[in-house]
C-alpha cells in the first residue's frame, strides 16, 4: 500500500507521495512513487502511482517508448501531446494495456494487478491540471469544488483535507495541509512511511517550482508531527464534556 495526494489550488499544484512498498510483514522497502515523466521547455508532466508495481512499471515504460493511440493509430509521446488531457489519455492507454497483458500472463496465479495513477502537469503556460487514472484507463479530473485527489491508503488522511483545504488555499499552506494528512495516515497505518516526495507547479509557469524529498531526519516534518499531535490533544481538552455523560463522583455525593 502507499499514499499519494494531488492538490490543485488557484496558485498551482502540489503532488506528494510516500515511498513505502509492502509485500508482507517481512518484506518492506522503499520505492519512488512520484516521477517527473516529461520536462521540456514548454511542459512538465509528472505522476504518482499506487498499486501493483509490476503494472505501473510496465505502463510507465510503455509511455517512455511511445503509445499507439486507438483513435489515431499513431504512436504518441508525452513530448508531443498538445494538452495534459491528451497526456492522461496516453498514460491511461498505457496503463490499461500493461494491466491486460500482465493479467493474461498470470491469470491462473491470483496475482494482484490493480493500479492507479495521479497524473499532473502544465503545457504551454496553461493552468495546471490533475487527473486520477484507473487501471482500466479511464480517468477523472480534479475540480475546484473538491481541489484534491488521493490514491492508495486514503481514508486516514482524507478528513484533514476535507476540513482544511479549499481552492483558494495558498500553495504553501496546501503543502502543509498535505503533510498533516500524511502524518495522520502514517500514525494509523504502517504501510505508509517516509521518505515523502514532493513536487509543485506554479500556475502560469509550465515548469517545476519545487522537487524535494522529506527523509526520516527532516526537522520541519518532525516539528509538524509533534505540533499536530499536541494541537489535537489541546483542542479535545478544550471542548466541554457532554451534559449527558455519567459523572460518577457527583452521583456518589448525591
Amino acid at each position: 500500500m502507499t499514499y499519494c495526494i494531488g492538490i490543485l489550488v488557484r496558485e498551482g499544484l502540489v503532488l506528494m507521495a510516500d515511498t513505502r512498498t509492502n509485500a508482507g510483514v517481512d518484506n518492506i522497502s522503499s520505492y519512488r512513487k512520484l516521477r517527473v515523466m516529461e520536462h521540456g521547455p514548454d511542459r512538465v508532466i509528472m505522476c504518482a502511482s499506487a498499486g501493483s508495481l509490476s503494472v505501473t512499471q510496465s505502463a510507465l515504460s510503455r509511455v517512455a517508448l511511445g503509445v499507439v493511440m486507438p483513435d489515431t493509430g499513431e504512436k504518441e509521446t508525452l513530448a508531443d501531446v498538445p494538452t495534459v488531457f491528451r497526456a492522461a489519455q496516453l498514460v491511461g492507454q498505457a496503463l490499461s494495456d500493461a494491466k491486460a497483458e500482465i493479467e493474461r500472463v498470470v491469470k491462473d496465479d491470483n496475482v494482484y494487478t490493480d493500479a492507479t495513477l495521479l497524473l499532473a502537469g502544465s503545457i504551454g503556460g496553461r493552468r495546471p491540471r490533475l487527473f486520477l487514472i484507473y487501471g482500466a484507463g479511464n480517468f477523472i479530473e480534479c475540480q475546484s469544488d473538491t481541489p484534491f485527489l488521493q490514491i492508495g491508503e486514503t481514508k486516514y488522511g482524507k478528513p484533514v483535507l476535507d476540513r482544511m483545504l479549499t481552492y483558494e488555499t495558498p500553495i504553501a499552506e496546501a503543502m502543509k495541509i498535505a503533510l498533516i494528512s500524511f502524518s495522520a495516515t502514517m500514525r494509523s497505518n504502517l504501510a505508509v512511511g517516509l521518505p515523502i516526495d514532493i513536487a509543485t507547479i506554479r500556475t502560469g509557469v509550465s515548469d517545476l517550482e519545487l522537487i524535494h524529498r522529506i527523509e526520516a531526519d527532516d526537522a520541519y516534518y518532525s516539528e509538524l508531527n509533534n505540533r499536530w499531535s499536541n494541537a489535537l490533544r489541546a483542542a479535545a481538552a478544550a471542548i466541554p464534556l457532554p451534559q449527558y455523560a455519567s459523572q460518577p463522583e457527583q452521583e456518589l455525593r448525591s
